[in-house]
């Protein structure tokens, strides 16, 4: 059956698009106006509250156009496709479309109805950014052709959709919960194997192994990353599992003049800043390779097999968090005298690799729910294009 048509364009004489005032004025923000961002649109349907607020001179001085109660903001860069309503007179940043309800009402469109077809119509015709992430434009959003049939019909999809793609979001939800469920159940695991090292001795880090840091070469520099030659570790690149390979390496010259050195394989790297997830991850090094300054390296030493010390690294991962937390300032980061000053169980080694046995054993079982959970969220997440492409005979 082929469905008829329409452009955005066709239905709505103009979209609006959002502004941000000028940061540097701070009389724009802090008012009694709403303004949406798109974080602002995950998880609230209906927008009732903003993260920010702006003032009436913020938006008079700005790009920011006021959208009515009722319209449908839809989101179109870097996060494409998520929908709310405003359930008051607002205004948007410049992210974030906005489609009124009386320009709808005169189009013979529903916005309950709109607000489902959009997104995947919006999803293949997105461009990426540098960075990777996905973008639309106005005159692309102006392009996009929906589905266009009568308002009572219209009404009935919309219903219908809506009750479909709820029973998705439960199963979202609950694949959601069995993956965090997963992981939780990982580091409760870890941490209860080094429980039964509560008596063992422990010694200080610093005391039994050299630890050592790098450095970021001159990105002006060219010839410190061509020729590619050595590899280079960034903090993004460690996250528990091995490192067996690196996205990025430095020319010979740029360890000759940079104060770096080549760390060899089997190396602890823990990244000691980054305010995300990645300060106190750690990982083992399995190539010959260098890092940035973001992370400390702990070199192979007699007291500890490495993995074994990853592997308690790992399982303090929190502990490293909130010790790094206790350091004052802007930014969260540990230090290289927190981490020499670190007390890890030290049994001997044949003691360490019998407990690194056990633990990669009932990791791998854990691997395979984690695996398992993956890829049932990854179905389910495509399910609501699927949905709607079935509700449209595609």
């Amino acid at each position: 059956m082929s469905v008829p048509t329409k452009k955005i364009s066709d239905l709505f004489s103009d979209v609006k698009i959002g502004g941000t005032p000028s940061r540097g004025n701070p009389t724009f923000f802090g008012g009694g106006s709403l303004w949406v961002s798109i974080r602002d649109m995950e998880g609230q349907p209906v927008i009732t509250k903003t993260a920010e607020t702006i003032s009436n001179e913020g938006a008079r001085n700005s790009n920011c156009k006021l959208v009515k109660k009722g319209s449908l903001l839809f989101s179109f860069k870097l996060t494409v496709g998520r929908v709310s309503f405003a359930g008051v007179d607002l205004y948007t940043n410049e992210a974030i479309a906005a489609f009124e309800p009386d320009e709808a009402e005169l189009s013979g469109i529903d916005l309950e109805y709109l607000s489902l077809v959009l997104p995947i119509a919006a999803s293949g015709d997105t461009t990426k950014n540098s960075m990777g992430a996905a973008l639309l434009n106005k005159d692309k959003i102006l392009n996009l052709d929906i589905p266009f049939l009568g308002f009572d019909e219209q009404r009935q999809i919309a219903a219908r959709l809506k009750a479909q793609l709820a029973e998705v979001e439960t199963a979202r939800q609950a694949a959601q919960l069995q993956l965090r469920d997963t992981r939780l159940l990982r580091a409760r695991m870890l941490k209860a194997f080094f429980a039964e090292l509560d008596t063992a001795p422990k010694k200080k880090l610093g005391d039994y192994a050299h630890i050592s840091s790098g450095v970021t070469p001159s990105r002006d520099n060219d010839t410190y990353w061509h020729p590619a030659e050595i590899a280079w570790v960034k903090t993004g690149e460690i996250d528990f599992s091995p490192i067996t390979e690196v996205r990025e390496s430095i020319s010979r010259k740029a360890l000759a003049e940079c104060s770096l050195s080549i760390l060899p394989p089997k190396t602890v790297l823990i990244a000691i800043t980054g305010e995300g997830k990645t300060r106190g991850r750690s990982a083992v090094l399995e190539v010959p390779a260098t890092t940035n300054q973001h992370s400390v390296a702990v070199l192979p030493n007699e007291t500890w097999d490495a993995d074994f010390l990853q592997l308690w690294a790992q399982s303090s991962y929190h502990d490293l968090r909130e010790l790094s937390e206790g350091r004052g300032g802007s930014r969260s980061a540990l230090s290289g005298a927190q981490i020499q000053a670190l007390e890890v169980p030290a049994p001997s080694k044949t003691k360490q690799q019998q407990m690194v046995a056990r633990i990669q054993a009932a990791m791998t079982e854990l691997d395979t729910l984690e695996n398992s959970s993956k890829a049932a969220l990854k179905d389910i997440n495509l399910l609501p294009s699927r949905v709607l492409a079935q509700a449209f005979g595609h």
